[in-house]
C-alpha cells in the first residue's frame, strides 16, 4: 500500500507543477524541480533565474551534484572574475552543492555519491582532467573554480564553508542517511581541516515554508536618538554600530546581500579607503565613528516610525555606504562580544523616493561624489530606463533592477537581464560570441564596448529584436532534450549570431539590420537546422567550454553558412 502523502507534499507538488507548466526551456518536471529547489534554498542570495541555471550540472555523471555555486561574501563567483578577486581577512568563501530529487524520501545513495566526488575533486593533489570520463564538464569546472578561488585568496585567510543540501519531498531522515552525512563531514574536513561543513536535509515542510516566505522585507532599525524628519519620506538619525551590524545581517549573522543590490560600487577589499575605515573601527580614540565617516544612505519602498527611536524599513536598499557597511560587518564578525558594548554611532539616512527617476538620481548622485568607473553606474543611465519601458510595452521585462520583475511574479521567459541583452548584442553586432560566452560577469566593464553598444548606437527596436531572438533561441535549445545545459551555454551565442546572419545573408550585422529584421523569418525549423550544424561542429572539435571560449570557433561558424 502506497504511503499517503501529507498536505504539504500534495500542495508542493501542485505548486511546482503549475510553475513548470508556465515555464519554458525545461525538458521535464524533474529537471524543473532542480531549478525550483535551488531557487528556494538560495533565495536569500537574490539570484536571477539565469544565475540559478548557470549552476546546473546538466544531468548525468554529476557525482550527485545537481547544482553547484561558489560565493565570496555572498557574491556569486564566475570563472571570469577570479583574476580580479580580493578579500579581507575574515571573508567567507562558500561552496554550495545541491542534490534535488522529486521523490518522497531521502536515500543513502546521494550521500555516497557526495563522499566519492568530494574525495576525488576536493583533494588538490588530484588532477581534475583525470576524472573527465567519470564526471561531466560542469561538475569538474565548478570544483576547479573552487580550487582556483581558494588558491587566489590563500593569503587572505578566508573562512571556507561547505554547504551540502539534499532536497526532496520527504518528511523523515533515516538514521543511516544521517550517519552518511556525518561521514561526509569527516571526509571533507580531512582536506580542509579549518573549514565548516554543513549538510542540510530539506523536507517538504521546509521547502514550502521557503516558497511561502514573503519576498517583501520588513526590518526594524533601532535608533540612538529621535530622528530628524525632513518629511514623511526621509529620516536622518544616528545608529549604534552594533545595532547597524544587526540590521545588515540575518539571524545567523550573515550579511543580507539583498540590501546591497542597488549599490553600484563593488566591495573594494583591502584598499587604502577601506583600511582607513577598518583602522577607525579598531581605534580607541575619543572621536565618535560618525565624526570620521560619511555614513550610509538607505532607500526604502516604505518607512514607518514605530516609536520615537525605531523605524520600520520596507525593502531596504543600501545605495551608498557599502564599503563602510562591509567593514562594520567584518569588524563585528571578528569581535562579536563588542556588538552590544560598542557605544559609537554611524549616521544613517533613510529615504523613500517619490519616483523611479528619483531613485536612480539618488543612486547616481550618492555614488558619483568620488571616483567610480562609469561602468559601475551604467544601469542608472537613461538608455537602460528607456530600454526597460520599451520592452515592457512589448511584453518583455528588462531586469535593470535585479529580480524586480521576478518578485512581481512575471514569467521567467519574459524577463531579460542586463547581461543577457549585452551578450546578445556583443554576439550579433560585434561578432564576438566567444566573448559573450567566456565573460558573462564582466561584459560591460570595457568602456569602449559599452559606448559603442549603448551610447553611439541607441536603437530601442534593435535592442528589443536582439533580446527577442536571443530568448526564443535559448528556449528552443533548452526544450530540445538532446543537448545538456552545459552544451547549450557553450553554443547559445554562436547559434544566435548564426541564425540572424543566415537570415540576413551577411556576416556583419548592424544595428539598422537588427531594427529592420523580420522576426517572422526566424522559424523553428531555421533554429533547429542551424543549431544542429553548430552543435555537430562543436562536438567534432571536442565539445567543451574551451572550444566555445576560443576566438577561432567563430571562423568555423562562418564556413558553415553562405555569408557575404
Amino acid at each position: 500500500m502506497a504511503t499517503q502523502l501529507t498536505n504539504n507534499q500534495i500542495l508542493l507538488r501542485e505548486c511546482f507543477k503549475q510553475e513548470f507548466e508556465e515555464s519554458s526551456g525545461y525538458n521535464d518536471i524533474n529537471t524543473y524541480f532542480e531549478h525550483f529547489a535551488a531557487s528556494q534554498v538560495l533565495k536569500d542570495f537574490n539570484l536571477s533565474d539565469e544565475e540559478i541555471d548557470s549552476g546546473n550540472s546538466g544531468g548525468g555523471n554529476d557525482g550527485g551534484c545537481d547544482n553547484l555555486y561558489i560565493f565570496l561574501n555572498g557574491e556569486l563567483i564566475t570563472a571570469d572574475q577570479v583574476e580580479g578577486l580580493n578579500a579581507t581577512k575574515g571573508s567567507y568563501l562558500d561552496f554550495f552543492i545541491l542534490q534535488s530529487k522529486n521523490t518522497t524520501s531521502f536515500g543513502e545513495d546521494a550521500l555516497m555519491k557526495w563522499k566519492t566526488v568530494s574525495d576525488n575533486l576536493l583533494n588538490m593533489s588530484n588532477i581534475l582532467d583525470n576524472f573527465s570520463d567519470r564526471y561531466n564538464e560542469t561538475t569538474i569546472e565548478s570544483f576547479g573554480l573552487f580550487r582556483d578561488v581558494i588558491a587566489k585568496l590563500v593569503r587572505s585567510q578566508v573562512k571556507v564553508r561547505f554547504f551540502y543540501y539534499y532536497i526532496t519531498l520527504g518528511t523523515e531522515i533515516h538514521h543511516n542517511v544521517a550517519m552518511q552525512a556525518n561521514e561526509l563531514k569527516t571526509l571533507v574536513k580531512v582536506y580542509y581541516p579549518s573549514s565548516e561543513v554543513h549538510v542540510h536535509f530539506i523536507t517538504a515542510d521546509q521547502l514550502i515554508d521557503m516558497y511561502n516566505a514573503d519576498s517583501e522585507t520588513r526590518v526594524n532599525l533601532e535608533l540612538a536618538d529621535q530622528p530628524i524628519s525632513l518629511s514623511e519620506n526621509e529620516y536622518i538619525s544616528l545608529v549604534k554600530l552594533g545595532t547597524y551590524f544587526k540590521f545588515i545581517t540575518d539571524d545567523d549573522l550573515f550579511l543580507r546581500k539583498t540590501f546591497f543590490e542597488a549599490n553600484v560600487r563593488d566591495y573594494q577589499g583591502h584598499n587604502s579607503v577601506n583600511s582607513s575605515i577598518a583602522n577607525t573601527l579598531e581605534g580607541e580614540g575619543n572621536e565618535d565613528f560618525w565624526w570620521l565617516n560619511n555614513g550610509v544612505t538607505i532607500l526604502s519602498t516604505d518607512i514607518k516610525l514605530i516609536t520615537n527611536k525605531s523605524l520600520q524599513v520596507v525593502n531596504p536598499e543600501i545605495v551608498n555606504g557599502l564599503q563602510t557597511s562591509r567593514e562594520i560587518y567584518n569588524y563585528f564578525s571578528e569581535n562579536k562580544e563588542k556588538i552590544d558594548e560598542d557605544s559609537r554611532t554611524i549616521l544613517v539616512r533613510v529615504i523613500r523616493p517619490k519616483s523611479e527617476e528619483s531613485r536612480d538620481n539618488i543612486i547616481f548622485s550618492t555614488n558619483n561624489q568620488t571616483s567610480i568607473p562609469k561602468s559601475s553606474l551604467r544601469v542608472t543611465d537613461t538608455i537602460h530606463l528607456q530600454i526597460e519601458m520599451y520592452f515592457k510595452n512589448r511584453g518583455l521585462y528588462y531586469d535593470r533592477r535585479k529580480n524586480y520583475y521576478k518578485n512581481q511574479k512575471k514569467k521567467a521567459i519574459d524577463i531579460i537581464s542586463v547581461s543577457f541583452l549585452a551578450q546578445c548584442l556583443i554576439s550579433l553586432v560585434l561578432r564576438k560570441p566567444d566573448f559573450a560566452r567566456a565573460r558573462p560577469s564582466t561584459l560591460l566593464t570595457d568602456e569602449e564596448t559599452y559606448k559603442y553598444l549603448y551610447e553611439t548606437n541607441q536603437d530601442l527596436e534593435a535592442y528589443y529584436k536582439a533580446a527577442k531572438v536571443g530568448r526564443n533561441i535559448q528556449n528552443k535549445l533548452k526544450s530540445n532534450g538532446k543537448i545538456t545545459n552545459t552544451e547549450i551555454n557553450d553554443i547559445l551565442f554562436y547559434v544566435i549570431y548564426a541564425v540572424v546572419a543566415n537570415v540576413l545573408k551577411k556576416k556583419e550585422i548592424s544595428f539598422l539590420d537588427l531594427k529592420n529584421l523580420n522576426l517572422n523569418n526566424i522559424t523553428e525549423t531555421e533554429i533547429i537546422t542551424i543549431s544542429d550544424k553548430i552543435y555537430n561542429k562543436y562536438k567534432e572539435l571536442g565539445g567543451n567550454s574551451r572550444i566555445a571560449k576560443s576566438q577561432g570557433f567563430i571562423d568555423y561558424i562562418y564556413s558553415l553558412f553562405d555569408l557575404n
